[in-house]
């Protein structure tokens, strides 16, 4: 499980046996949510919030939280997934402590 972000409390990740299409996985405090990023053209055109089976989603403000880390992050995320996933690179953990504005 390859951790890529902490915001805020929130970790992201991959799960080490990810599928298409690209994303991300959130959790706190035994809530999970994932962002899928939807590509066209080599452009994220959308990231939809989805719901992780057997989890609660995450919600109110560590919600927003992570919605504020995926667009101004989602670059950065997808560069991951393609350095771990298709060029088995080894991934940069960072920690974010201050708030996005």
């Amino acid at each position: 499980m390859p951790k890529i972000f902490e915001y805020l409390g929130i970790l992201i990740f991959f799960y080490s046996n990810e599928h298409e299409p690209i994303h991300v996985h959130g959790k706190h405090n035994g809530c999970e949510s994932k962002a899928e990023f939807y590509i066209v053209d080599g452009k994220i055109i959308e990231i939809k919030i989805k719901l992780v089976k057997g989890s609660k989603p995450l919600t109110g403000t560590k919600l927003k939280d992570f919605e504020v880390l995926l667009e101004n992050y989602a670059d950065k995320i997808v560069q991951k997934w393609v350095d771990y996933f298709v060029y088995h690179k080894n991934i940069e953990f960072e920690k974010i402590n201050k708030r996005i504005k």
